[in-house]
């Protein structure tokens, strides 16, 4: 019987890793300088906590935005609370980090996307990211995500 190393999964476990240090550094500290982050994560995931009207409207997946006011940011080892403000009204929401599909923080060009293979169980989860530097004389741009793919040969 052979056994195998699973890159995916330790990939996704040390890209989540990654992400709750941030987290963990911004509910201590705040957010420094420009960096803001655009959090993508699946709401049909068990443990994610959110108001009904909130999960009604996004039934599949919502992205949030953590930058100009936020509240209430806690960081555990299986995910994060916040408080947002959803027009003029704040709810309060808890993200497990399993439920995350991407983390982007376009202020320095950095991205994360967790595949998910709901569909082809045979292909394995990988994480993505990027950190190109703009090449347009420091004019800023989209952030970019890369598959680590493009680098194996």
């Amino acid at each position: 019987m052979s056994r195998s190393i699973d890159y995916g999964n330790l990939m996704h476990r040390a890209m989540r890793g990654l992400i709750q240090e941030v987290l963990t550094g911004v509910a201590e500290n705040g957010l420094p300088g420009a960096h803001h982050f655009f959090i993508t994560f699946d709401t049909r995931h068990a443990d994610v906590d959110m108001a009904d009207w909130l999960k009604q409207r996004y039934p599949a997946e919502m992205t949030i935005v953590i930058q100009h006011w936020y509240e209430n940011l806690v960081v555990t080892d299986e995910g994060f609370s916040i408080t947002l403000n959803f027009g003029n009204q704040p709810e309060p929401l808890y993200v497990p980090f399993d439920s995350v599909r991407t983390f982007v923080d376009p202020s320095v060009e950095f991205g994360l996307r967790f595949e998910t293979n709901d569909e082809d169980e045979d292909e394995t989860d990988e994480a993505e990211d990027t950190a190109e530097a703009a090449e347009d004389e420091g004019q800023p741009r989209d952030a970019e995500v890369v598959s680590l793919d493009s680098f194996r040969k």
